[in-house]
């Protein structure tokens, strides 16, 4: 194994860039997401039939064609068509519309919606009526029982789920090296054509992907464990050997 190409500045300045546009990926398309996936689960619940057949239909269309498939269809499909507008390369929009990021960040943030939109609709619906009509006892208007209420309940619910799509979230990003766009995948490959080392890069990267993973999954436990509602798990210490009572 050689891995004196670390020590090259070169390809340092590869990877540092590349981590950054993944973690950028990351936080951004989780956050858009997620508010995005609120949206959608209120539309199908409560929003007006033109609304909730609108939301079910992308949702489908999302949960329903490879992920890479629709990173292709806006990278390539979208912003070949932007390009023929007349007038629109000379628009302050232009620099946003040529980006790579803009298509990914617009790819995975309706992927993050549709799926997980899926999962708050559940647990929304999951969540018992007795308790926003508490909430409406005590006074609460129904944007107050909402967001007071019924989603921190619900978000309680699914959490575990939700931690699993952020997982997934961040082993998709490298996607995006299909669309010349600087990833962490992106880097390896440029290093790979250099350097000729096939294995070395990639090992690399895979090894930055789950030290990565385990830090995603040990903050979002945090989430999970210090989330208004969450009883902590006390255990009452045992010797050992000794029969837990029934």
């Amino acid at each position: 194994m050689d891995f004196s190409w670390l020590s090259d500045p070169f390809y340092q300045e590869y990877l540092i860039e590349g981590l950054i546009n993944t973690l950028w990926l990351l936080l951004v398309s989780a956050i858009a997401g997620l508010t995005l996936a609120i949206g959608m689960a209120m539309a199908r619940i409560r929003g007006p039939r033109p609304l909730a057949w609108t939301a079910t239909a992308v949702t489908s269309v999302i949960r329903g064609t490879p992920l890479l498939v629709q990173l292709f269809f806006f990278y390539y499909g979208v912003g070949r068509l932007l390009e023929g507008i007349p007038g629109i390369q000379d628009s302050i929009f232009w620099g946003l519309l040529r980006d790579p990021f803009f298509y990914a960040t617009l790819t995975f943030t309706l992927s993050v919606g549709a799926y997980s939109g899926e999962i708050l609709r559940g647990a929304l619906l999951s969540v018992p009526p007795g308790e926003r009509e508490a909430g409406r006892a005590f006074g609460l208007n129904p944007f107050q029982v909402f967001w007071r209420l019924w989603l921190p309940r619900a978000v309680q619910l699914c959490l575990p789920t939700l931690t699993g799509e952020m997982i997934l979230l961040l082993k998709s990003i490298p996607l995006v090296s299909t669309i010349a766009m600087m990833d962490l995948l992106q880097a390896a490959n440029i290093i790979r054509d250099e350097t000729f080392l096939t294995y070395e890069p990639l090992l690399l990267i895979a090894a930055v992907y789950l030290l990565l993973t385990i830090v995603l999954t040990l903050c979002l436990r945090q989430v999970e464990h210090h989330f208004p509602g969450v009883q902590p798990v006390r255990r009452a210490w045992r010797p050992f050997g000794q029969p837990r009572r029934v």
